[in-house]
């Protein structure tokens, strides 16, 4: 059954569009600010921009496991794509800005959703290629990936994948090992990017990314 939303809700809806950027989303939910109910408001439409956009506006306090299960399952009626950037956006905007929503991370590795075991690499990744001290879990994170990175779902080989090129980067002692890893994984081996990104194949990815940077 429809939620019968509020004329706040309605309002906000008339100004989002098929042509409504990300930076649209963003100016409106700046003068919005929190407002968590408002927020479940725009996300039980189950549309992809308003989601967007709620997502912007919850409250992180708010965000138990229980409620971020149910997200997940909503994410779960759009296109691979697109549920693919939901979850990421919650986790950029709202999962990593709190100790306890980030606890809740970590303890994603053997999740049984695809998408929470996604976001468990994606953050490991995150610890990394923001150029502070990576954490001492580099060993096992390896392990794990070359373990299991060839079963995963391709949304999760992703994160895995991302993972250990951002370990090649900064870890010089792993270089090696996770540039043989793209090697025999042959993952986005040959995988044409956009002019200025670069390419995820790992022994590109780690070449390219260590040299901007000079290590």
């Amino acid at each position: 059954m429809d939620m019968k939303l509020s004329s706040q809700a309605e309002n906000i809806l008339a100004q989002i569009n098929t042509k409504t950027k990300l930076g649209d989303l963003r100016k409106i939910a700046k003068d919005i600010k929190k407002d968590h109910e408002l927020a479940l408001e725009l996300w039980s439409t189950g549309k992809f921009l308003p989601r967007q956009l709620a997502i912007l506006i919850m409250d992180n306090k708010l965000l138990s496991q229980d409620l971020i299960n149910k997200l997940n399952n909503d994410m779960q009626t759009h296109p691979f794509n697109e549920r693919n950037q939901l979850m990421d956006w919650l986790m950029a905007n709202q999962l990593t800005k709190d100790k306890k929503t980030t606890t809740l991370i970590q303890s994603w590795k053997n999740s049984s959703s695809s998408l929470q075991r996604r976001i468990y690499w994606y953050y490991q990744a995150r610890l990394r290629w923001t150029g502070q001290t990576p954490p001492e879990n580099t060993p096992d994170l390896l392990s794990a990936i070359e373990t299991n990175i060839a079963m995963e779902e391709p949304e999760v080989q992703w994160a895995m994948n991302f993972t250990a090129g951002w370990i090649g980067v900064y870890e010089k002692k792993y270089r090696n090992r996770c540039v043989a890893l793209g090697e025999k994984t042959g993952l986005y081996k040959g995988e044409m990017v956009s002019k200025g990104c670069t390419p995820n194949y790992l022994p590109e990815f780690i070449a390219i990314e260590s040299n901007k940077r000079n290590i």
